[in-house]
Parts: structure tokens; C-alpha cells; sequence
């Protein structure tokens, strides 16, 4: 039996502790729904949402990260059945008696988040790795804003729905 080897998905040489925002995509392994759950077709909100259990421990998780790195922002969020998006923002600064206090990576940030979940439940949910994405200018930084709002709206347009995401 041959393996298959993974696509890297970071860009090669590039510095992921650089000041910037990033589009961050996290998975739940194998598309498992269990961070919420469509509530189902109502007439006066068709897409409202409500975290499960599991799915407020990852709230909870993303709400530490700037407690945890204090020149870290999370900008932007959406926790979806089965995936999350987010904008987090890296920043230096040097308020620590005048050393510069450098950002961490995007990846031991997603790490830490990943730990945390994990231990807190019990188990571990994610898919190996993370999607990223720098974000280069205002623009594309609105757009992604964009998308993360109207994400749960357009769940069933979502690459991540399954067939069995549909409880309508």
C-alpha cells in the first residue's frame, strides 16, 4: 500500500509570526457535526444556531487566545457544525520595558486552541492541520469579513456540508 503525502499547506520560506491578519479554517475530523446544530426551518430564522456542549468550549478557546498572547487579535469568528473560520491578527509590539515582544506563530497559536479543546472534552476533534490565508489588503480583509458573517446563512452552499447536515 503506497501513502499518499499531504499537500504542505503553508507558503514555503514565509514567516508566519509577521505582523498581519490571517483567514484561519479549522476542521472537525471526518466532517463530524458537533459543534452545532441547525435548529431546523423556522419561518423567522431559518439559519439561527446554537452551540453544543463542544462547540462552547471552542468559543471559549478563541475568547483566551488575546488573554493567552498579548499582541494577538482574533478580529473576526464564526464557529460552524463541523468547521470554524476566523481572522486572527498578529502585532509586535514593545511595551515589556522596552523589548520588542515578538508575535507567536499562526501555528502554535492553532495548536494551543487545538490543546485546549482537546483536554477540555476529553478527546480530540480536529482534522490534522489548518487552512491559512494572508490576507494582503483591506479589501480582501472585508471580503473575508463578509464571508464569515454570511457563512451560516449560506450553510448548505458551504464546501464543508454534507448531505447528512440537512435536518430541514
Amino acid at each position: 500500500m503506497e501513502l499518499t503525502s499531504r499537500k504542505p499547506n503553508r507558503l514555503k520560506n514565509y514567516i508566519y509570526n509577521r505582523n498581519g491578519s490571517y483567514f484561519i479554517t479549522m476542521c472537525v475530523k471526518d466532517r463530524h457535526e458537533m459543534l452545532w446544530k441547525p435548529i431546523g426551518a423556522r419561518i423567522a430564522h431559518p439559519h439561527e444556531q446554537t452551540l453544543s456542549d463542544i462547540g462552547e468550549v471552542v468559543n471559549t478557546a478563541i475568547q483566551n487566545i488575546p488573554t493567552i498572547y498579548s499582541n494577538v487579535r482574533v478580529d473576526k469568528y464564526v464557529i460552524m457544525p463541523n468547521h470554524l473560520h476566523m481572522i486572527i491578527k498578529l502585532y509586535s509590539h514593545g511595551d515589556d520595558g522596552g523589548r520588542l515582544i515578538i508575535a507567536p506563530t499562526i501555528s502554535s497559536i492553532i495548536r494551543l486552541l487545538k490543546s485546549y479543546v482537546s483536554k477540555e472534552i476529553g478527546f480530540s476533534i480536529w482534522q490534522k492541520s489548518f487552512h491559512d490565508h494572508i490576507i494582503r489588503n483591506e479589501q480582501e480583509y472585508r471580503d473575508i469579513c463578509d464571508y464569515i458573517d454570511q457563512n451560516p446563512q449560506k450553510w448548505q452552499e458551504d464546501c464543508y456540508f454534507t448531505k447528512s447536515s440537512d435536518h430541514s
